[in-house]
């Protein structure tokens, strides 16, 4: 199987995933979803791909849909950290597709021991650096000399780029449904800062740093103070984040009278520069440290 051309493994995939539910599946069916994940683990495919004309970055259905037959043809199995015979160790359960990923040292990606975990089917480049405890979920692509650090989360089907710094307690959403739906995308040389949530298929842009705090949906308006425009998400497009632009927390009048009178604001994402050689020298990564 881990032989088929990938034109094969898509054929094979959609014909699987129209099969009803409840369907029995080919005896096939495991060995297709064992050859996706190889090929997400190797970065072969990727749940989401960038149009290098035009920059638009859309979900890859296929490989999406995919994951998700992961899901039906699994079963779930004892996956705990003893034999199960006493009540030392941790207990987990879930389903035998998607177990943590088996690394190596040859795999180059550095984890510091603390209760960190990649899902099998994600991709993480060689010079990656993982902080404990953090999580990398199926689907994902996370390049090179990335630092994800404690208690962030890199959701389903993400897409992290190269140089990424992905602050304490930081949230990518993930998404596997609707399988059209296009996932959080953060380009190469990002910086997020600590307890910040990015989420509903957001897209920032190379460069860009979101200050610590932030929360990104689709739903939110950013404010752009250099620009003088609001950033929003229209039908069909993700809400984006220009290139090198500094987001930080800020606010905004609410509009009713009632809200007035009480002084209540709205939290809103606000843009107040563009990155300059400030900006560069107080978010420059230290390289020795990877």
């Amino acid at each position: 199987m881990s032989e088929l051309p990938l034109g094969e493994i898509e054929r094979r995939i959609n014909a699987l995933s129209s099969l009803p539910a409840g369907a029995e599946l080919p005896s096939d069916a495991r060995g297709v979803v064992t050859t996706l994940l190889d090929a997400l683990e190797a970065g072969r495919v990727r749940s989401a791909e960038k149009d290098q004309s035009s920059g638009v970055w859309r979900a890859v259905p296929w490989v999406k849909q995919g994951i998700l037959l992961g899901f039906r043809v699994g079963g779930i199995i004892d996956m705990s950290i003893n034999d199960g015979t006493n009540d030392v160790g941790l207990a987990f359960f879930d389903k035998d597709t998607y177990p943590p990923r088996r690394l190596t040292l040859q795999d180059g990606i550095r984890i510091v021991p603390g209760g960190s975990s990649i899902r099998r089917g994600a991709y993480v480049a060689a010079g990656v650096v993982c902080m404990p405890p953090m999580y990398i979920n199926v689907g994902a692509h996370v390049g090179a000399g990335t630092m994800i650090d404690s208690h962030a989360l890199v959701g389903s089907c993400a897409q992290v780029g190269e140089r990424v710094h992905l602050s304490a307690a930081a949230q990518l959403g993930g998404v596997l449904e609707p399988i059209n739906a296009s996932p959080v995308v953060i380009e190469d040389d990002v910086v997020i800062g600590g307890n910040c949530g990015i989420y509903e298929g957001t897209l920032v842009r190379r460069r860009a740093v979101i200050g610590a705090g932030v929360v990104l949906t689709r739903g939110t308006p950013v404010y752009d103070l250099e620009k003088e425009c609001v950033h929003r998400a229209e039908f069909g497009k993700p809400l984006e984040i220009p290139e090198n632009a500094v987001v930080v927390p800020g606010a905004r009048a609410a509009k009713s009278n009632w809200a007035r009178e009480q002084g209540l604001s709205l939290q809103t994402p606000v843009i107040v520069k563009y990155r300059d050689e400030k900006t560069d020298a107080a978010t420059a990564l230290e390289s020795w440290l990877r």
